[in-house]
């Protein structure tokens, strides 16, 4: 009758690990799926990107960068320069008016 008892028990026990494995399994498919998806996902993006990028040398954009830089430096410094006369303007009507 022990051994019956006890092989019942360990059954109960095997039955209880086989569906927590089962459950477990289920999470890992689901996770899995999850997964699959967000990877797909994203090489659709990627591949959209390299779509909007293509055709596009890195080096060229570089060089436009650079080129727009160099207009902006070349712009302020038509500011300041146009400030100053400003300021030169200023002082002489200050003077004729004083």
């Amino acid at each position: 009758m022990k051994d019956t008892d006890t092989m019942a028990s360990d059954l109960d026990h095997l039955a209880a690990r086989v569906e927590k494995a089962a459950a477990l399994l289920q999470a890992q498919r689901t996770e899995h799926a999850r997964l699959l998806q967000e990877r797909d996902q994203l090489a659709a993006r990627s591949q959209e990107l390299e779509q909007k990028l293509q055709g596009q040398d890195p080096a060229a954009l570089l060089g436009e960068l650079q080129g727009l830089r160099r207009e902006q430096r070349d712009w302020q410094a038509e500011r300041r320069e146009v400030a100053l006369r400003i300021e030169a303007l200023v002082t002489k009507l200050e003077r004729i008016e004083g």
